[in-house]
């Protein structure tokens, strides 16, 4: 920020403008002030991005000069200078909100050193606050879209829990947006500005869950070079959403009930007792009630979890949201390949509305992302999508599946066909028939030499 205005403050007129002359040489805009109340008359008057202060003045001191400049801005970093290298004065200025402190005389390095520091601290809490402000913007309730009564009640739901405290139970399937509804609720609560943080437990292996989840201590495993604070640590006073739920082992299932009931736990290989403050958004797949029957799940854990229970329903049970959200995604990928198209097909928008989406929203998402790509034309057409969403339309192919042989032989006969239209649809390329396809060309190409194709 070599832009940035300072404003420095000094009774002693020589120190004032050597300081004043070495920061305008180092590329700052500088305003003078010979006392604590010319000082705040001029940050009453323009905008300053930092305050560098004498501490002992005539008519105010350094800490009357920073209690005044916080009340006009309390945003406003400042600089306290002590001729007397008093440490009493200098921890009490950084009580008071000083961001630092130099003893007289000055070194200028240091002074500068220390500028660029505030500076760019200055900066990263300015972006940190346009991030979260972006964050609450893009996670909020009205931007998820939907015109399903489904999936309206279930969004009500979540509104109406996001206020309170109170632990939420997210179930559906795989790719119908779980854990971008655990962001509308943090972002609709009050822990808004504290941590969102977000753990897979079907990523991790059982032996990293527990130390992922709660921590560990130096030494406590294998590894454990240093201690490392666990999830629930840092997402203290924010919310912690624990997605495939599921998949915690049992053992692991223990110490989660604990730390919900008494909001307190250990790090894996440690004695010390820590105690946090987050609120638990828990989301699965699947069914947790048969899992208490089969004892692979704690019922009491499960009534822990589930205070409020939000089930999202798959999006072939809401197929009216098909055609905003294409045309959402549509949008969203032609901006980011810079490939403007008019829409979608009425051919292709009636496939879309048939097929089926076992990877419900994701996959339709990447569904559009894969049509805006390999798109020729100005419209997306039925041939910009993938074999899967086409599915059997010819009668070859209903003789492929019906015709006479083993199951093997008939499922290989279907494949030929569907790879022989990909590659006749992409004059021969490799690459794009992979991609027609919905398989990657390594694949591709696995299957042409199975199947002794050119």
């Amino acid at each position: 920020m070599l832009n940035a205005t300072l404003l420095i403050i000094d009774d002693e007129p020589a120190q004032l403008l050597a300081l004043a002359g070495f920061l305008k040489k180092r590329g700052f805009k500088v305003e003078k002030a010979e006392s604590g109340l010319a000082g705040i008359e001029i940050l009453k008057k323009q905008p300053i991005d930092l305050i560098i202060t004498d501490f002992k003045m005539p008519d105010l001191t350094g800490l009357e000069v920073l209690t005044k400049a916080k009340a006009i801005n309390p945003e406003l970093d400042v600089i306290v200078m002590t001729a007397f290298g008093s440490i009493e004065n200098a921890t009490q200025a950084m009580r008071d909100g000083a961001v630092d402190y130099l003893t007289k005389p000055v070194d200028l390095n240091q002074l500068e050193l220390v500028i660029q520091k505030a500076l760019e601290r200055k900066q990263l809490v300015s972006e940190n606050r346009q991030l979260r402000e972006q964050l609450s913007e893009k996670f909020q309730f009205k931007q998820i879209i939907s015109v399903s009564e489904a999936m309206e009640e279930a969004l009500n739901l979540a509104g109406r829990a996001a206020p309170s405290k109170a632990t939420v139970l997210i179930t559906g399937e795989s790719g119908t947006g779980k854990e971008l509804i655990a962001r509308a609720i943090h972002f609709a609560s009050p822990r808004k500005n504290s941590p969102f943080l977000a753990v897979n437990c079907a990523a991790l292996a059982e032996n990293l869950l527990e130390s992922e989840l709660f921590g560990h201590e130096k030494g406590a495993f294998t590894g454990a070079s240093q201690m490392r604070k666990g999830r629930f640590e840092l997402a203290h006073k924010g919310t912690l959403l624990i997605d495939e739920v599921g998949e915690i082992p049992l053992s692991t299932q223990v110490k989660l009930l604990r730390v919900i009931q008494e909001q307190t736990f250990e790090r894996v290989g440690g004695s010390e007792t820590i105690k946090v403050d987050v609120r638990l958004i828990a989301a699965t797949n699947q069914n947790l009630e048969k899992m208490i029957e089969a004892g692979t799940f704690r019922e009491d854990l499960y009534y822990r979890l589930n205070v409020v229970k939000i089930n999202i329903p798959p999006l072939r049970k809401r197929k009216g949201d098909i055609p905003i959200l294409s045309d959402y995604f549509l949008k969203k990928y032609c901006t980011e390949n810079n490939k403007p198209l008019d829409g979608i097909s009425r051919e292709a928008m009636d496939l879309l509305m048939k097929y089926d989406y076992p990877g419900n929203v994701r996959e339709l998402e990447n569904i559009m992302e894969q049509a805006v790509v390999l798109s020729r034309e100005t419209l997306i057409t039925t041939r910009d999508l993938p074999m899967t969403v086409r599915g059997i339309r010819t009668e070859s192919d209903v003789n492929d599946l019906t015709a006479e042989g083993t199951f093997i032989e008939r499922v290989e006969a279907f494949e030929k066909r569907l790879i022989l239209q990909a590659l006749q649809e992409a004059n021969g390329v490799q690459t794009r028939a992979a991609a027609i396809l919905g398989i990657t060309e390594r694949h591709l190409r696995y299957k042409l030499k199975k199947y002794g194709m050119k």
